[in-house]
């Protein structure tokens, strides 16, 4: 398959598909974060999903549908490998380890989404807010994430105020440091300590479910 992978960037802000596009192209990413954003029709929004390294973008592409509800918007920039719908449709229908990694990371990504609404709906914005920072965090293999409050509002679905005075409280109690544009995680077992669990329901779901993963070597 290697002849018909693409390495293409995925700037910052991106978005990569809206809501009920033809998909005609599977990323893998190999760096950097994508968002999977439902909207309402009161333009209101929020992130059902966070894809990095461990998985791919596209999925409708061989779950037999030709699109999907949401759109995928590049949270943090990095790179993804391309394949196109024509060759990702021939290797699944093969039925090898292709379609079986597939699946496992699709049964991955339906557990965060479930996982992500429960919390969305019983947890405090304090609480959600710290998964999004661990689960961000984790996928970049970083503990900086390049992002605006307003972005953040616009990620958990909350007023830009409600998140100025929830990361003001983080900062407060030592987890995080807040500059123009940055996040830094500085204490992280106190930040896991404060998360719900929420967080580690994620992670061993998809430890379970997909191969370790390891920080990616950056691509030249």
């Amino acid at each position: 398959m290697l002849p018909d992978l693409e390495l293409v960037a995925m700037p910052r802000g991106w978005t990569m598909s809206q809501s009920g596009d033809h998909v005609r192209h599977l990323h893998f990413p190999t760096s950097g974060i994508v968002s999977l954003i439902y909207q309402l029709e009161d333009g209101s929004a929020s992130e059902i999903a966070l894809v990095g390294t461990e998985g791919m973008i596209g999925i409708s592409i061989y779950m037999g549908g030709e699109s999907l509800p949401t759109s995928t918007e590049v949270q943090s920039a990095g790179q993804a490998y391309r394949l196109t719908r024509k060759v990702m449709q021939h290797e699944f229908a093969l039925g090898g380890e292709l379609q079986h990694l597939a699946l496992l990371y699709t049964q991955a990504l339906i557990a965060q989404t479930s996982q992500m609404a429960v919390c969305n709906q019983h947890h405090s914005v304090d609480q959600q807010f710290c998964r999004w920072i661990l689960m961000t965090v984790d996928r970049l293999h970083s503990d900086k994430i390049a992002i605006t409050q307003e972005q953040i509002s616009h990620l958990l679905g909350v007023r830009r105020e409600t998140v100025t005075l929830t990361a003001g409280n983080l900062q407060k109690d030592g987890l995080i440091v807040c500059t123009r544009g940055c996040i830094a995680l500085v204490d992280r077992p106190k930040l896991e300590a404060r998360v719900c669990e929420c967080y580690m329901a994620i992670k061993l779901e998809c430890e379970r479910l997909l191969p370790t993963q390891k920080a990616p070597k950056p691509v030249k």
